[in-house]
């Protein structure tokens, strides 16, 4: 298994959200010595209260596709210097997967990930946090923007009310319905039997929407023996992982994990 040498990192934000939610972890890796990026999703580079504001049938977010993305993440890479660490939150996760599996990264860490095609959870709090964002009943023509109440639960389950206000107003953004249904499809397909550069998961025992024994599962099916394939959960973390007060405990054991495999 060839060391982790990379002093780049990318972070990769997960569906609903704006990117800004890097912002701590960027300073903490770069207080490190790493060089950080936190680049927008395709057309989600403006403020969240701008892109809210959107006409939900009328804009570019409506239209993009998992595969998109994976491509549009793919160039950005491929511009840098260097091969760098790819660190991904919910849907994030998913990419950084994805990305792995193509050679694009030194290693990747999977936060509360969304799983590959193939790994499913039949937890109630999965199937409630996803039954909107799916809209099986409704039209992909507009985009789906999380409603407060939506937001209480499969984000910020366990804040006090005003926290969970101030949290919403600062990050949700309109998401595809497209994108979030193609996470069921082929666009999400990974082989889990090839080699890959080294991977952990970290998973949080209170996450509605990316239930801990979900992110387990996709860990366990990693079947490359001479890869690394590592998993961490974490006790009473929600999947608003990153702006909880004590987002330092995962962005430490990150930086604990790359640095036992430099």
């Amino acid at each position: 298994m060839k060391n982790i040498k990379s002093k780049t990192i990318v972070f990769i934000t997960g569906a609903f959200v704006t990117h800004h939610g890097w912002s701590n972890w960027q300073s903490f890796f770069e207080k490190h010595g790493f060089t950080c990026f936190a680049p927008p999703w395709k057309y989600k580079d403006a403020n969240p209260e701008v892109l809210r504001k959107l006409d939900p049938y009328n804009n570019d977010i409506k239209d993009l596709r998992l595969a998109e993305l994976h491509d549009y993440f793919e160039d950005y890479i491929l511009a840098l210097p260097e091969k760098p660490i790819i660190i991904g939150h919910s849907t994030g996760g998913l990419i950084v997967q994805v990305l792995l599996q193509k050679g694009l990264a030194e290693a990747g860490i999977a936060i509360h990930s969304v799983p590959p095609i193939g790994v499913l959870s039949f937890k109630w709090s999965f199937l409630k946090s996803l039954w909107g964002p799916l809209g099986l009943f409704s039209t992909v023509d507009k985009t789906f923007l999380m409603s407060v109440k939506q937001w209480q639960y499969s984000f910020t389950n366990g804040l006090l009310y005003d926290e969970q206000l101030k949290a919403y107003d600062q990050n949700v953004v309109p998401e595809s319905k497209r994108l979030i249904r193609d996470c069921l499809s082929s666009a999400a397909k990974v082989d889990f039997k090839s080699p890959h550069a080294p991977l952990l998961f970290i998973a949080g025992s209170t996450d509605h929407i990316m239930p801990a024994s979900l992110n387990y599962s996709n860990y366990k099916k990693y079947k490359h023996t001479g890869s690394v394939t590592d998993f961490k959960e974490f006790e009473g973390k929600n999947h608003y992982v990153l702006g909880l007060p004590s987002w330092k405990d995962e962005a430490e054991y990150t930086l604990d994990w790359i640095h036992k495999l430099s």
